[in-house]
């Protein structure tokens, strides 16, 4: 049974049609309705009489006695007389006349069962969401992880976004992603985003104190679930690791890291944008080492591996104690990434 209580803070992606196209449709339909009605009158006019003249049915008498009909106004001026009159009528012009209305009255009904209809889809997805990231807020930093996740593989049905922002919800929503409104601190909020059967939370928000209460909450109700934070000051990344984050980014420090770079190697600042984005160039990123290189050191593969993952512990590829690869490692390596313009 669907939940209409989460129509509202759920909100799942809107159809491609613009409302002026959507009016447009229906528009046309009514008009192709009433216009296959006055033909039909007008095809078949030896069988209908003008109460009002004794002049044959004319092509402006068949429209005005089609739009009459169809919108049930019927003044009962001209009307069909033979039984072939109203047979065609019973069979053409009343599906017409009711196609017409429908039509009209589509608006109204649309807005009518448009609650009905959003808690079905929010309750089908609901039973089907599984596995999926969860980015709280959609500024400039959520946005450019969802579009990271997205080039690496991840579909929009695969993320969630929280925000209290309508305009950035709108945004996320026009990019075919289930948006949920709300804040993120709350539990309510969280469980209605499906965190406990999320893989990953993305913690993008505009305030590092705010960071450390979604984590918190978050942990709180999902053990195992993988937490990416972001702080703006590096001085709160402890209280983050302490809330349960797995993996904490100074958004600060890196970005003032880059412009110093910049300064004076601008190509390491290129290089280094170039394997965050994973849709073009080169890209990080990770997998299981293979059983025919167990034993063998990273740094003779034909991958650049820059990291090997053991347990759950992160080690540089020229740290000694990778000098062998074991079963079960985890490569981070450099990869190339599909151009926009590759199948």
């Amino acid at each position: 049974m669907a939940d209409p209580s989460l129509v509202g803070p759920v909100r799942m992606p809107d159809s491609t049609v613009t409302p002026l196209g959507s009016l447009l449709r229906r528009l046309l339909i009514a008009f192709g309705a009433l216009t296959a009605t006055a033909l039909i009158v007008y095809f078949g006019r030896d069988g209908y009489v003008d109460n009002n003249s004794d002049a044959p049915i004319t092509l402006a008498d068949a429209f005005y006695y089609a739009t009459v009909s169809v919108s049930t106004t019927g003044y009962g001026d001209i009307v069909p007389v033979t039984d072939l009159a109203r047979l065609l009528t019973t069979i053409f012009v009343t599906p017409l006349r009711l196609i017409f209305l429908i039509t009209f009255v589509g608006t109204t009904v649309e807005l009518l069962t448009e609650r009905s209809r959003q808690s079905f889809r929010i309750d089908r997805w609901r039973s089907r969401v599984r596995n999926h990231t969860i980015v709280v807020g959609y500024g400039t930093k959520g946005r450019a992880a969802v579009d990271t996740l997205l080039g690496d593989e991840a579909t929009t049905d695969d993320i969630v976004v929280v925000d209290t922002d309508r305009a950035q919800l709108d945004a996320a929503s026009a990019l075919g992603l289930v948006t949920v409104t709300g804040n993120a601190t709350r539990s309510s909020v969280l469980r209605i985003a499906g965190v406990a059967q999320a893989s990953a939370l993305v913690v993008a928000t505009n305030r590092d104190d705010t960071a450390v209460l979604v984590t918190l909450t978050a942990r709180e109700l999902a053990p195992n679930l993988r937490i990416v934070a972001s702080v703006r000051e590096s001085e709160n990344v402890h209280l983050l690791r302490q809330s349960g984050a797995n993996s904490v980014v100074v958004s600060a420090e890196t970005a003032g890291r880059l412009l110093g770079a910049a300064t004076t190697s601008p190509n390491v600042v290129e290089v280094v944008e170039d394997l965050l984005t994973p849709d073009a160039g080169f890209a990080i990123s990770e997998r299981e080492v293979e059983p025919s290189e167990v034993g063998g050191s990273p740094r003779h593969l034909v991958d650049i591996v820059l990291a090997v993952v053991r347990g759950d512990d992160l080690l540089r590829v020229d740290s000694a104690a990778v000098d062998t690869l074991e079963p079960g490692d985890r490569l981070l390596y450099v990869r190339k990434a599909s151009l926009p313009d590759e199948d």
